[in-house]
């Protein structure tokens, strides 16, 4: 049986309390305390998101862990909301807030944080940057160390998590690349690149792209937040036409993400003076016409390899010089030539300016250490809701720190998520 303290921790650490009920005085929760139930008095709403919040702060591994912490110490429950009629708080109400609740009464909490960060001028806007999160799923499969005969089948997803997908991540080893599969979530993300804040975040899936969710990110910060960038920084997984064209031409702004190999095809083709293809042999390609193509939204000039295209041709020369592989294995060499406009020739790659905005990149990693570091990557629960919910808890969390230390007049500790408030 658990004995309490002889004396309260409020006396012996010179009230650290007092300072966490300041900083949750900051955040607006009022929109939890509208709804109505009949029947007997629920367990405050707000009351349970502050006390997830506190878990962040505290790196606390578990909702069981925070339940007998809050247990333990009915002042703190106090402070956080709690009436003294909801002692103890099982672990059911938290994964029962983190499953059912609307993950957009949260995103207004983040939201309305962001907004008076912008007020305090605290975030500027001038520059952001897009990045992603793997976060790995509580399931087994994850377990390299259990035994599962169907560890990374598609269509096999776990049974205790329906809603993860199957999705990948580098690794560094010794200086070289390795992918690894998980099941899972990734989290979205648009941050401050000069304050090194989260603006936008949304967690999906981890087989959905980055590229399909860039679009409605930005397109959300500009009509809730009005802001105006000067440049979107982003790296090669970003790189496709449709979002450099909505960065130049809706948003105004600068597009600094690098560009994409396309699995190692070298970027210029070899041409004539007539502005024909030349192929490793030193043949002019034979051309296939121009057509459409649908899937890039572009036009393309099609040019085959001259001695499996022309018989004429085929006469004088049966052979490949090089022995090509596609020419012994397939229908020969072929190259695709864009005719029309391509966005990425008036952006200005290589320059100091590219380098120097793209450098702001890292400021994405930095706002994920700070994330992780609350354990946003380990969940407590299963499920995409509850895992997104848990993720937008996560930024509340970072978002709230960076504020109230602007409201407490110290600006330089905006980012001091685990160390700015009293750890007791």
């Amino acid at each position: 049986m658990y004995q309490h303290p002889l004396f309260d921790l409020e006396e012996i650490f010179d009230k650290p309390l007092r300072r966490y009920e300041l900083f949750f005085s900051v955040i607006d929760l009022s929109i939890f305390d509208k709804v109505k139930s009949v029947g007997r008095r629920p367990i405050s709403r707000a009351a349970i998101l502050r006390a997830l919040i506190f878990k962040n702060l505290k790196t606390i591994a578990s909702l069981s862990d925070l339940s007998a912490e809050l247990y333990e110490r009915p002042t703190l429950a106090s402070v956080l909301g709690f009436s003294p009629e909801d002692k103890p708080i099982p672990v059911e109400r938290f994964s029962s807030y983190l499953k059912n609740t609307s993950n957009s009464l949260l995103q207004k909490v983040r939201i309305s944080l962001v907004r008076k960060l912008i007020e305090t001028e605290v975030i500027k806007g001038d520059y952001l940057s897009v990045d992603s999160c793997p976060i790995l799923a509580n399931v087994k499969e994850n377990n390299l160390k259990t035994s599962v005969r169907y560890r990374y089948l598609k269509d096999r997803p776990p049974k205790n998590d329906k809603d993860c997908r199957i999705g990948v991540f580098p690794t560094f080893t010794s200086g070289k690349a390795k992918v690894e599969f998980f099941w899972g979530y990734r989290n979205h993300i648009v941050n401050d690149a000069q304050s090194e804040l989260p603006l936008a975040e949304v967690t999906l899936a981890a087989n959905v792209r980055g590229t399909s969710v860039i679009i409605p990110q930005l397109e959300s910060l500009k009509d809730a937040l009005s802001l105006n960038p000067c440049a979107v920084i982003a790296d090669s997984e970003y790189d496709s036409a449709n979002i450099l064209k909505y960065i130049l031409n809706t948003l105004g702004a600068r597009p600094r993400i690098s560009r994409n190999p396309r699995r190692g095809v070298s970027l210029n083709t070899d041409l004539n003076s007539s502005g024909i293809p030349v192929c490793i042999a030193g043949f002019e390609m034979l051309s296939r016409g121009i057509f459409y193509d649908r899937k890039q939204n572009r036009k393309r000039h099609k040019f085959v390899c001259p001695v499996k295209g022309s018989k004429k041709f085929a006469k004088d020369h049966p052979y490949c010089p090089w022995l090509h592989p596609k020419f012994v294995e397939g229908s020969g060499c072929y190259r695709y030539l864009r005719v029309d406009s391509d966005i990425r020739s008036s952006i200005d790659y290589g320059s100091e300016s590219f380098k120097r905005d793209f450098n702001r990149r890292s400021s994405s990693e930095r706002v994920f250490s700070r994330l992780l570091s609350i354990l946003m990557q380990k969940p407590s629960v299963v499920g995409l809701g509850a895992t997104a919910n848990l993720c937008t808890i996560s930024h509340i969390t970072v978002l709230a720190v960076a504020y109230f230390s602007s409201f407490v007049k110290e600006p330089d500790k905006i980012r001091f998520v685990k160390s700015f408030l009293p750890n007791f």
